[in-house]
């Protein structure tokens, strides 16, 4: 059908040259074999593939970055709709706008942006698709903030302007749910002057040290909720694989400002004695890349999330650290797992209200999240459950459900979820309004991935 209708998209099945690293995705949990992936590299293409996909039933997922854990942009009933040869960037210096293919990583939306002086709200690995929050949320709000527009094609094949001037109501779902709703083939992003370098801050600690109190003061500072810094800390075990697990406490610290400034604002950090430490100044585009290391392609992975506020105990701290630690340890080769508390700065990204957009998880407490990585296909079921207990427990111990009842967000971070998450845990309040839209823009679910169905349909296992 596409060739018939003189398509350029590539179409891999399995046996055919490309095939094999077609399927690859970051975690090796979400390898699955595919039926065919499809690698369009025009809007028609897109339009012909939903229609091919329509006419015969076919189920399908969309992969943009690959980065999901989840294995939503996998299958192994269906084919794969493969956005990466959808990847320009352009930059309006003078609008102050990048406009992004569906298919763009981080890496390549900052390293155009880089080139005037500006940057947008992107996550901390740059590998990644575009989303999330990032070390600029503290002073410009989350991606969907800064999102002024998407061209998508929808379940029918229309191609449609999604804004607040245009199908405002998709453009409301498609901020928090937007796998549900079609294909973008292009975001535009508003931009904000990043001229000059920014200061990291990469240290580990032995565990006993005094570091806790410390990143919760700075976590909660008046120059963090102003958006000038980011505050990562969390547990890992450096060494390379197979050699013993020794956990140690990691500090990541993002200062937009100058050196002699963010050398001034990490000095308490310094008098704590790090047993390594690496602090530089680097453009942002660079900065945003740092966290890539010992995060690439490659071995089972397993992202998890949920949330804390302040002030932290440090006991809690430590009796996560212990859990964490004896877990990994008592497994071979799981010294590559990370935990980290994000302290990425809530105040301007409060300012939206969690009914403004689709996405309902904006409230007064931060992030946190596992990334667990493991070699033995036999361990994927206890690191799973393991990884839901651990991070249930930090959150209801920190008192973010506490929160939650009490009108905040839904404590619930949708890129850290799995596809067994109610869609009411993802987008509580908001979850009626999004079923309603459902209804109106893919009656049918061709997009059904993810949390939201229009009615019953036939379970497809992907």
């Amino acid at each position: 059908m596409l060739q018939a209708a003189g398509s350029k998209a590539e179409i891999l099945t399995p046996g055919t040259l490309g095939y094999e690293e077609s399927i690859k995705r970051w975690s090796d949990t979400c390898e699955k074999r595919a039926d065919a992936t499809i690698h369009p590299v025009s809007i028609p293409d897109i339009q012909t593939i939903l229609a091919f996909a329509r006419t015969h039933s076919t189920p399908f997922v969309i992969r943009g970055g690959g980065h999901s854990t989840s294995g939503a942009s996998a299958t192994s009933s269906g084919f794969v709709l493969d956005l990466s040869q959808l990847r320009a960037v352009t930059v309006d210096p003078a609008a102050r706008t990048i406009t992004a293919g569906g298919g763009t990583t981080w890496a390549d939306v900052d390293g155009a942006a880089a080139a005037y002086g500006l940057a947008t709200v992107g996550g901390t690995f740059n590998h990644t698709g575009v989303g999330g929050y990032g070390h600029l949320s503290g002073r410009h709000g989350l991606t969907i903030d800064n999102l002024l527009a998407v061209q998508m094609v929808l379940a029918d094949g229309s191609y449609a302007t999604a804004s607040a001037r245009e199908n405002a109501d998709l453009f409301w779902a498609v901020r928090g749910a937007g796998q549900n709703f079609g294909v973008v083939t292009q975001f535009v992003f508003r931009a904000h002057p990043q001229p000059g370098a920014c200061v990291w801050r990469y240290a580990s600690f032995s565990p006993g040290r005094s570091w806790a109190g410390w990143c919760s003061l700075r976590i909660g500072s008046t120059r963090a909720m102003m958006g000038i810094s980011t505050l990562l800390f969390g547990f890992s075990a450096p060494p390379p694989r197979g050699v013993p697990v020794v956990v140690v406490v990691v500090v990541a610290v993002f200062y937009n400002g100058t050196e002699e400034a963010g050398r001034e604002f990490f000095k308490p950090l310094f008098e704590l004695g790090p047993v390594a430490d690496m602090t530089r100044s680097m453009p942002y585009e660079e900065l945003n890349g740092v966290l890539n290391e010992g995060q690439g392609f490659g071995g089972r992975k397993l992202f998890g999330g949920g949330n804390f506020t302040l002030p932290l105990e440090p006991g809690l701290v430590e009796k996560i650290r212990d859990d964490f630690m004896a877990f990994i340890s008592a497994h071979e080769d799981m010294g590559e797992s990370i935990m980290l508390f994000e302290g990425v700065p809530f105040k301007k990204i409060i300012e939206v209200a969690n009914d403004a957009t689709s996405f309902a998880n904006r409230g007064e407490y931060y992030n946190v999240a596992t990334c667990f990585k493991w070699y033995d296909e036999a361990l994927d079921g206890e690191v799973r459950a393991f990884s839901k207990a651990l991070l249930k427990k930090a959150s209801e111990d920190a008192g973010v459900w506490k929160k939650r009842k009490q009108g905040q967000g839904v404590g619930q971070y949708a890129n850290y979820a799995e596809l067994d998450n109610d869609a009411a845990e993802m987008f509580g309040k908001n979850t009626a309004r999004l079923l309603e839209l459902k209804q109106k823009y893919d009656p049918e679910n061709m997009f059904r991935s993810h949390w939201l169905v229009a009615k019953p349909a036939e379970v497809i296992v992907h």
